[in-house]
């Protein structure tokens, strides 16, 4: 079951990063991030009420609200830099390197006495293969040239952020508070480091426009629905092994592009998408 929900935090995240990269166009990295935040609170305050987690604030010890805290910092840093890579960068570029997050997390979580079989890591190095393959389009001179772009700086600070955030909720948070209550806690405390920062980095905060509504609804339901499979996932599997699955957002986001936009597929990501099928059935086994 934890595998099934870290395949759907990948579906979610990736459906959710191809219309960031939209809204971010339209209104800005900050401002997105801003705004997706309440749609992604008031739908898990729903069901927080109807599930009664609310119960589950009662077990936030001094410990707890420090990992809670330093994972708030980590997950509005990593997620603004994400949202300027797609603002900025060329997705086919950035995402990939986004995605490595999961690698420094399945390091974190091997440090921190997860045990991996053989089959296991096999799997988790075929899936991070397929996920490169299958992201990165086939190169030419011109593309080459383009792999300092500004945007890249922003992938890779996003995927140490992330890597950090998922380890915290996998080994410090999750275990004590289940999967929801964190997620809902994050896009608590998100809102208003966003706000005390604003006007620092002169940022605005005004109201967007109607059109970026619609994709700023979908990437707020997308993106907490994806958070909360996630860390569900923590609580029933290995956090290695769900930050991989999870990690295959990326994958996700090229098909969407060659579906809805008819991009081309090069053989290499056919290739790639195999091989992450594969290294999927042998994490799973």
């Amino acid at each position: 079951m934890g595998g099934i929900l870290g395949l759907l935090a990948a579906i979610g995240w990736g459906s959710a990063d191809f219309l960031a990269r939209y809204a971010t166009r339209y209104i800005g990295s900050y401002r997105t991030l801003f705004f997706i935040q309440f749609i992604g609170l008031a739908g898990l305050s729903v069901v927080m009420f109807a599930t009664g987690s609310l119960q589950s604030l009662s077990r936030l010890t001094g410990d707890i609200w420090i990992w809670m805290g330093l994972a708030a910092l980590l997950y509005t840093g990593s997620t603004l830099a994400l949202y300027r890579a797609f603002e900025v960068g060329k997705l086919a570029l950035v995402s990939p390197i986004a995605a490595s997050y999961a690698a420094l997390t399945t390091l974190l979580a091997f440090v921190s006495g997860e045990q991996l079989s053989r089959l296991h890591v096999l799997g988790i190095s075929l899936a991070l293969v397929g996920v490169l393959l299958a992201v990165i389009p086939q190169a030419s001179g011109t593309e080459k040239s383009k792999m300092r772009a500004r945007g890249i700086g922003w992938a890779i600070g996003a995927a140490i952020g992330l890597g950090f955030t998922f380890w915290i909720l996998g080994f410090h948070i999750t275990p004590t508070l289940g999967g929801i209550t964190p997620i809902w806690l994050l896009r608590l405390v998100a809102p208003v480091l966003l706000m005390l920062g604003a006007r620092p980095l002169e940022q605005s905060l005004e109201l967007p426009p109607y059109p970026v509504w619609k994709y700023l609804i979908g990437i707020g339901l997308l993106d907490t629905g994806a958070f909360v499979a996630n860390a569900l996932g923590f609580t029933l599997a290995q956090v290695s092994l769900v930050s991989v699955l999870g990690s295959l957002f990326s994958a996700v986001t090229v098909l969407l592009a060659w579906f809805v936009l008819h991009e081309q597929l090069f053989w290499r990501q056919w290739l790639g998408i195999g091989t992450i099928f594969l290294g999927i059935f042998l994490v799973n086994s």
